[in-house]
């Protein structure tokens, strides 16, 4: 059975080897140091929810949402930033568990969408969003500008 949590400091060291697996999943290099910093402070600063999915003791995915504003809605959103379900756990329905919790923390917040983004080679990801009621934007194209 599948248990999702929210997590808390004490889940830092559960989080950050889920991080790195998330980071170089998308070909970013391995930085523990710098991860566990990182995931750290958003535990520290409450500016992201992060949920922890545990199977059998093991901690085996995450999910990471970051709270803004719609300006158009007048209301607050949620970016779903970072989904990640161990390799070697996945199709046990994690996955799907931790969408289940972003979205009602995000119905008990009182936001009016959460949105996300994949690769568009990760067609495994985006057959479970739609699966669970995602629907891609056809509307709106999404532009970076690099800063450093």
């Amino acid at each position: 059975m599948i248990e999702i949590k929210r997590a808390s400091n004490s889940d830092l060291a559960h989080l950050v080897p889920l991080f790195d697996g998330y980071r170089r999943f998308y070909r970013y290099a391995s930085d523990i140091v710098s991860e566990h910093a990182f995931i750290r402070d958003r535990l520290v600063n409450r500016d992201s929810i992060i949920f922890i999915a545990w199977h059998e003791g093991e901690a085996i995915g995450f999910a990471q949402l970051y709270p803004t504003f719609s300006s158009l809605w007048m209301t607050g959103v949620f970016v779903l930033s970072d989904l990640y379900v161990a390799e070697n756990s996945r199709k046990l329905g994690a996955g799907r568990l931790l969408l289940e919790a972003a979205a009602q923390h995000g119905r008990s917040a009182g936001a009016r969408y959460l949105t996300l983004e994949t690769a568009r080679t990760n067609l495994t990801a985006q057959s479970l969003y739609e699966s669970c009621g995602w629907t891609r934007d056809l509307e709106f194209y999404v532009y970076e500008l690099h800063l450093r």
